[in-house]
Parts: structure tokens; C-alpha cells; sequence
């Protein structure tokens, strides 16, 4: 059974979802990687609606700026669990090389498709492999590891961009310069601090406490670090930079305080009003990486044959975010495990049953 440090009873039950009989599942890295999906959805299917009030573009901003480090927070949350249970390393580290692999060629194919997306799975690949023997450092080592990755972040991404010789760099090199450090819209530089500090949430617990109220207090402060700076005259901010890095944190801490305070709320109405509006994300979250290929492709199929639209085209938007949503839902509830996901826990030895019961009351 997996189940977080700390927390009472009314906690566990209210973060855990049963997934079979005698196991459970943490909802908050569920509810949180289906969060992150959406905003995916929502930031992939803005080319279809190119003419928006400010607002809904603001929005739509946010969303696109939560969904990478939101995603890498939750592969770190998901690589801590596994190596709580399994109890040999050797195994564990193989088992995430090869998720890693899996992700980078899956990504690399996919961005021969011709979409409009900046394809991230290479990315992941890469972040997977690692920072997963990361994991085997102690709780204060990791910490030093993730305050030493912020501060060198955005010096070691400026050295990698003066570099002259890249343009003439083999492909491989040229690729492997793009996942860790040259990425235009994601960087395992930046992303692999939001893989431990998920790792580092799930050993602290994934409840309310001391930490939780410190992410609370800190959000707004990083949040508002950039529009300050533009305020003093400081522009040009590039993806990657301080600024942006602290936005990012701003916006992923804000959406782990949300989700916990909901997950652990007491009271038996407010817990099953969060079960029910947790259900729909949970589906999503469990079916990701399957919902990312799905809607990647859908969109390189009409890129090929129209580009990108020059007026608003609702209904394409209509069928990669709520289409998707829909369609993860009912994969997720008459069917149960995602294709890719099963295939992924084929080829890692951790094989998934493609029809699996669940416990309805969950």
C-alpha cells in the first residue's frame, strides 16, 4: 500500500483513492498530472483561437506557463514513490532509464509528425534519466542539489547560448544541447529542480503543515518578481532566466497548495464535492501520456492540411480541450489503463492490466 509520511487518518483517506483490491493511490500526483495535461491541451489548442479578449489570453498564458514544470513536479513525485517501493536501486534505476528512453524516442518520432507543438517528451526523457539517481541522495543532500540546480540555472543556460559552435555541432550533440539547456519553451536545466522539489514534497508529506503554509506565503512573492522588475527598468527576459523560473515556481506552488487543501479538506460534503470535481482530472492524469499523443496527432493532421488558422476556428478547439477531456474521462472509466501507459509498463517489467476493475466508490 503507498501511502505519504505524516498526516492523520481523515488525511490519508482524503488524499488516497482506491485503484483495486488492497492497494492504494495517491490522488494529489493524479489530480496535479491531470491539471497539467489540461493546461497542455489549453496551450497546444490556442493557435486555433487567435483572436481572444485579454483576459482569455492571459489565461490561456498561464496555463501554458504552468504545464511543463507542473508536469516535471509530478514525474519527480512519481519517481520518488517508485523508489519507496522497490527495495533494490539497480532496479529501480533501470526501470526509469528505460521509461526515459521510451519517452525520447517516442519524442523524436512525434515531432516528425509536423504539428505545431513543441513536442516535450525528449525533454522528460532526458529529466527522467537524470534525475532519478538524484533520488538516492538524502533529504538534506537533495535539497542542497535542488538550491545549487536554481542558482546555476540560468548562468549555465547563458554560457550554453554564447556557445558559437552549436550550429555545426553533429545532430545528437545539437539535440541533447536542446533537451538540457538551448530548449526554446523547456530545458531539463530549469525542469530538474521542479523534479526534486516534487520528490522532495512527497517525503515531506503531501499534507498540511509548516511546508505547505511557507509555499503559500512564498508564491506571491515570486509571482509578482518579474511585473517588479519591469517596473525598475529590468527587460528582455528570456525563457529560463531568474524571472522566469520564479514565475514558474509561483505557479506550480500555488496549484499544490490548491489541490492539497482540497484533498485533505474535513467535513464529509466538502469531501464529496472535491471527490466529484477531482474525478475528471484524476481520469485525464492517469491517462496523460496516451491524451498528449491523441491530441498531438489530431492537431498534426490538420496542420498538414490547413496550418495554422488565420480567424478563430472553435470547433478544433472544442475537440483537443473538451474533446480530450471527454475522451480521457471515458477511456479512464469504461476501459482503465491508457495504451501508451500499458505499453510503457510492458517494456519496464511493471505490466499493467489494459481492462483493470475499479473500486467505483473511489
Amino acid at each position: 500500500m503507498v501511502s505519504h509520511a505524516g498526516g492523520d487518518a481523515a488525511t490519508t483517506a482524503a488524499t488516497s483513492g482506491s485503484t483495486g483490491a488492497g492497494s492504494k493511490r495517491l490522488i494529489v500526483p493524479d489530480v496535479l498530472r491531470g491539471i497539467a495535461i489540461i493546461a497542455m491541451l489549453v496551450a497546444h489548442a490556442a493557435p486555433f483561437v487567435p483572436h481572444l479578449p485579454w483576459a482569455a489570453l492571459f489565461a490561456q498564458a498561464t496555463l501554458n506557463a504552468l504545464a511543463s514544470p507542473l508536469f516535471a513536479l509530478v514525474m519527480g513525485m512519481s519517481a520518488e514513490l517508485l523508489r519507496r517501493r522497490e527495495a533494490r536501486a539497480a532496479t529501480t534505476l533501470l526501470q526509469q532509464g528505460v521509461r526515459g528512453l521510451f519517452l525520447i524516442l517516442l519524442g523524436v518520432w512525434m515531432v516528425t509528425w509536423g504539428s505545431w507543438v513543441d513536442v516535450i517528451l525528449g525533454y522528460l526523457g532526458v529529466l527522467l534519466i537524470v534525475g532519478a539517481p538524484l533520488l538516492l541522495a538524502r533529504t538534506p543532500v537533495l535539497v542542497g542539489i535542488t538550491a545549487v540546480l536554481l542558482v546555476l540555472s540560468q548562468p549555465v543556460a547563458d554560457a550554453a547560448r554564447s556557445w558559437e559552435g552549436i550550429a555545426t555541432a553533429p545532430a545528437p550533440i545539437r539535440d541533447l544541447m536542446t533537451w538540457t539547456v538551448l530548449g526554446q519553451n523547456y530545458r531539463v536545466i530549469t525542469l530538474l529542480p521542479m523534479f526534486l522539489i516534487g520528490a522532495l514534497l512527497v517525503r515531506y508529506g503531501l499534507r498540511r503543515g509548516p511546508l505547505l503554509w511557507a509555499l503559500a506565503a512564498v508564491a506571491p512573492l515570486a509571482y509578482l518578481a518579474w511585473p517588479v522588475a519591469e517596473r525598475l527598468g529590468l527587460t528582455g527576459v528570456r525563457t529560463g532566466d531568474y524571472l522566469d523560473t520564479l514565475r514558474d515556481l509561483a505557479l506550480v506552488f500555488v496549484t499544490v497548495v490548491l489541490v492539497i487543501l482540497a484533498a485533505t479538506v474535513r467535513g464529509d460534503g466538502a469531501r464529496r464535492l472535491w471527490a466529484r470535481l477531482f474525478v475528471p482530472l484524476i481520469a485525464c492524469g492517469q491517462v496523460a501520456l496516451s491524451l498528449y499523443l491523441l491530441h498531438v496527432g489530431l492537431i498534426a493532421l490538420w496542420s498538414g492540411s490547413h496550418g495554422r488558422p488565420i480567424e478563430n476556428f472553435w470547433p478544433g478547439w472544442l475537440v483537443i480541450v473538451p474533446g480530450m477531456i471527454l475522451a480521457g474521462w471515458l477511456w479512464w472509466r469504461f476501459i482503465g489503463t491508457g495504451p501508451v501507459e500499458w505499453v510503457m509498463g510492458w517494456l519496464t517489467g511493471r505490466r499493467k492490466l489494459l481492462l483493470r476493475g475499479r473500486d467505483r466508490s473511489a
